[in-house]
């Protein structure tokens, strides 16, 4: 195996594991749920601002080892950012799992997140790995309406 992917099954397997951030936040500013419908992954992601940043937020629900794993370390990665870095990375996460990243000087540094390179090559697990992505930003623009990966 290459380095990458024994460090790819190592961190997916810990964030599958042991979850962080997986609880409600009561009282969250905002709220949005997404669902795969392919796969049956389904997350509730919560959300606390304070002004543009993105002072809290967690998750809840079940999925695949790499949906539960994505939105674990989105929750990592995006505390404590304002709404344009947290686009920002959105659009290079999301850029990262389907193929289509160009890396420039302005790009995000998307740390241990390159781990989800990899999903890129199964077209059906690069769902997985945005749907709390595309939780979270339906989230972020306040959307009622369940998000899904479709």
């Amino acid at each position: 195996m290459t380095e990458l992917t024994d460090l790819y099954q190592e961190v997916i397997l810990d964030h599958n594991k042991r979850p962080r951030n997986f609880h409600k936040i009561e009282g969250a500013d905002r709220t949005a749920e997404g669902y795969n419908p392919l796969c049956g992954d389904k997350f509730t992601i919560y959300l606390d601002l304070d002004g543009d940043v993105l002072c809290d937020l967690s998750f809840e629900g079940a999925g695949c080892a790499i949906s539960k794993a994505s939105a674990s370390m989105m929750t990592e990665a995006l505390r404590g950012k304002s709404r344009a870095e947290v686009e920002a990375i959105f659009a290079e996460f999301h850029a990262l799992v389907t193929g289509e990243a160009k890396r420039g000087a302005a790009a995000p540094d998307l740390g241990k997140l390159v781990v989800f390179s990899g999903v890129r090559e199964f077209p059906v697990r690069v769902k997985c790995a945005s749907l709390a992505w595309h939780t979270l930003k339906a989230a972020l623009e306040n959307r009622k309406k369940r998000a899904s990966t479709e």
